[in-house]
């Protein structure tokens, strides 16, 4: 075990409710005095050629997919699926297979530092194989950062303090909400560019309005028979992509005498809309007019009194705006009424404009004539996880904006940051370099030395989530409500710190009311706190009648959830009635094309740092380790553009050069660039590879303060450069080239 702790007195902690071999495979609540020992400090619990498996929660994204890890020899070795949680069922995505390069990257930060902002954290140059222990380690002691940390919350005003979190670490929000609420200082605030590009603020707020009830929208895509999504690439990074890929197989195969039908309105075709039985390549911005058209034509189909809210459309009309045949719209039409369990989704692409909120309300109106509110295959409000009382989203654009003014004003003196990178993940026009320099002090919780860290003053890095405690709330995804649970697998390679722990340490250092309202020992302590509200209760997957129990099956399980479905069913009662008004979408900037961001598929906002996902290629374009700019042939042909020829892009709000990757399946009026690359810092696989298209972002925001990432229209030129991109396919033959096919 340790040297500290014999097996009999292990055996002692674990108590009389916990079972042996749940405490051995680290579960049980005594498994915080263990040190998991690698190698030639085998624990006892561990033998030569046999594997122990540990349940603990993915946290590439904010899903919270269940995992389970297989280790031996103290060493984590295979990821795969928890095939009992609720979201994922035993299923992964790329990135949550590829979360073992994070925790063997060997530019992790190896124990806590204090720097000159923008000093550089390690070599780019070095050879990745050799370990290099000076690489990112320490000049400070955990002692002196307690210091630090205690110092900076009680020497500063209350209003002069302020929290950024990450998405992905419930547990570690809950103890900085309770820090600020002691100390008086403003609530955390929590971002993540997954959500920005999700337009989480629109969807909620559509759904308050046109469902009744507040929270994030489930679409039961399992159980329906006919998708039509506007812009939801619910195959790739959409909110809970693992879920709703497993509903959409079940669409496809659930029922043997009917294939599920699935139609996708987005102005290219992703990796979501490549799987579509029908694609239509609307003009960006007209989705809204587009689905009040298709729901007057489904009104008149079905010989149904005509709702208010599609009343006043002409189809016609919407379908030369939307670049569209009147025969496609009434296909889809067509397709719609004669499936017994349509559902229509709303995605971010869609969103991310002037007028998202009326769009999504079109969207869900749809839905409303389906009438499938509250029914299988229709639309639900996903359940509050277990001991949640409201639905909390990630700060949207605008709040964003204001969170930023206010550090530029100065009146922010410390800032601490943990699971977020915003000079990577906002747009540079907002400024948030300017704002941190406005900034006193600056304290990163990194993991990795991102484009944030390097501007910190100190950087206090936290345990690779695998190496970590803590719970995730699970938004949507699930049926049930789901408390997904985390567990170290492995012992902390370098000389990292639980930032819970940092802080309460750091807290009864301080003294005062910050001792008396944090009297928790330690993290796993505080999360025995959070969650002895659970034992006992009714209808879980497991059920304890005391808190050393419940923490080993907890743990052992990873998790807690209900077995019954706590699906909210919306009200349908005025959505049909409401008078949705859809303007065409407004655009930025005075360019001739469309500017359409995506999040990539293999690399999202996290994964530009993990070497196999950067050699993993794109689904749609096979291009690997760069950015490159998805243009129509047609455009190419008529600019004198080719493969690989390097462009210069300019918005309103900034300039950037990528090579050309000519892709038939894009409107000849539209570029499409994808969100993942673009690092100047976050190590030797992520820098200086491709080009961040947050950076041809401006400022403007939807009605529901979301973003409009897809509101901005550019000018593109030739270089006169080429970028030879890496490519899994082959050139020739793709699109005719080198077969006499291709024109010059």
């Amino acid at each position: 075990m340790s040297e500290k702790l014999s097996r009999r007195d292990f055996l002692k902690l674990a108590g009389a409710g916990t079972a042996v071999t749940t405490v051995l495979t680290g579960c049980g609540p005594a498994s915080r005095y263990v040190t998991r020992e690698p190698y030639m400090k085998m624990p006892e619990y561990t033998y030569n050629g046999l594997s122990t498996y540990y349940a603990t929660t993915c946290r590439e994204c904010a899903a919270g997919c269940g995992i389970v890890v297989r280790t031996m020899q103290g060493r984590a070795l295979k990821v795969e699926g928890n095939a009992n949680h609720p979201v994922n069922l035993g299923k992964t995505c790329a990135r949550g297979q590829a979360t073992l390069h994070g925790l063997y990257n060997p530019n992790r930060v190896r124990g806590p530092i204090k720097h000159a902002r923008g000093e550089r954290l390690y070599d780019t140059a070095a050879d990745p194989f050799i370990d290099d222990f000076n690489d990112m380690g320490a000049n400070m002691n955990w002692d002196e950062a307690i210091q630090v940390v205690s110092d900076a919350l009680t020497k500063y005003k209350p209003e002069e303090i302020a929290f950024l979190t990450g998405t992905s670490a419930d547990h570690l929000f809950d103890l900085a909400s309770e820090v600020t609420k002691a100390i008086g200082a403003p609530a955390p605030v929590r971002y993540g560019a997954l959500g920005m590009f999700e337009a989480r603020a629109t969807l909620t707020q559509a759904s308050e309005e046109m469902l009744g009830a507040k929270g994030l929208p489930f679409f039961d895509i399992e159980h329906a028979d006919f998708v039509l999504s506007f812009g939801a690439n619910f195959l790739e990074t959409w909110l809970s992509p693992v879920a709703y890929t497993r509903g959409f197989s079940r669409l496809r195969k659930g029922n043997p005498q009917k294939r599920g039908y699935f139609v996708h309105v987005e102005a290219r075709m992703s990796s979501t809309a490549a799987k579509a039985d029908m694609w239509l390549a609307a003009k960006p911005g007209t989705e809204g007019l587009v689905a009040l058209a298709i729901g007057k034509l489904v009104a008149e189909i079905k010989h149904v009194s005509m709702p208010k809210a599609f009343a006043a459309v002409d189809p016609h009309k919407v379908a030369k705006t939307a670049d569209l045949t009147i025969e496609q719209l009434e296909a889809v039409a067509q397709k719609f009424a004669e499936y017994s369990t349509p559902i229509v989704v709303p995605g971010g692409a869609a969103l991310g404009l002037s007028n998202g909120l009326a769009t999504a309300e079109a969207i869900l109106a749809l839905n409303a004539l389906a009438d499938n509110f509250g029914k299988a295959g229709g639309v639900f409000i996903s359940p509050l996880a277990p001991a949640q009382d409201e639905y909390h989203r990630p700060a949207n654009f605008k709040e964003m904006t204001a969170f930023v003014e206010t550090l530029k004003s100065g009146k922010v003196k410390v800032l601490f940051v943990h699971g977020v990178n915003p000079l990577f993940e906002l747009p540079a026009s907002l400024g948030f370099a300017d704002a941190l320099a406005n900034v006193e002090q600056v304290i990163s919780f990194a993991t990795f030395p991102d484009e944030t860290a390097t501007q910190a003053d100190y950087i206090f890095p936290d345990h690779h989530s695998l190496e970590s405690w803590g719970y995730q709330r699970v938004a949507t995804g699930a049926a049930q409500a789901t408390l997904s649970g985390a567990q170290p697998v492995v012992v902390p390679f370098y000389d990292t710190r639980s930032t819970l722990d940092l802080i309460l340490a750091s807290a009864q250092k301080a003294g005062g009311k910050l001792t008396t309202a944090l009297p928790y020992k330690d993290e796993v302590d505080f999360l025995r706190s959070k969650l002895s509200s659970l034992t006992n209760q009714a209808g879980g997957f497991f059920s304890a009648p005391e808190i050393d129990t419940f923490m080993a099956y907890f743990q052992q399980n990873g998790g807690w959830w209900k077995t019954a479905n706590n699906l909210v069913a919306p009200s349908s009662a005025d959505a049909l009635n409401k008078s949705i008004k859809v303007e065409e979408s407004t655009f930025a900037g005075e360019g001739e094309f469309f500017l359409l961001p995506f999040v990539s598929t293999t690399l999202a906002e996290a994964g530009a740092n993990k070497p196999w996902l950067q050699e993993l290629p794109d689904p749609t374009t096979t291009v690997m380790w760069n950015t490159w700019v998805e243009m129509n042939p047609e455009t190419g042909h008529e600019l004198h553009i080719d493969n690989d020829d390097v462009i210069r892009i300019t918005s309103e709000a900034g300039v950037l050069e990528a090579p050309v990757y000519l892709y038939p399946a894009i409107r000849p009026d539209v570029i499409a660039i994808p969100f993942g690359q673009g690092h100047t810092a976050y190590g030797r696989y992520a820098e200086g590879r491709g080009v961040n298209p947050l950076n041809l972002m401006g400022e403007t925001a939807n009605e529901s303060g979301d973003l409009a990432f897809a509101g901005m229209k550019v000018k593109i030129e030739k270089t006169g450069k080429k970028q030879p991109l890496s490519r899994l396919e082959g050139i020739m033959g793709v699109y005719g080239i080198g077969l006499g096919g291709e024109e010059h």
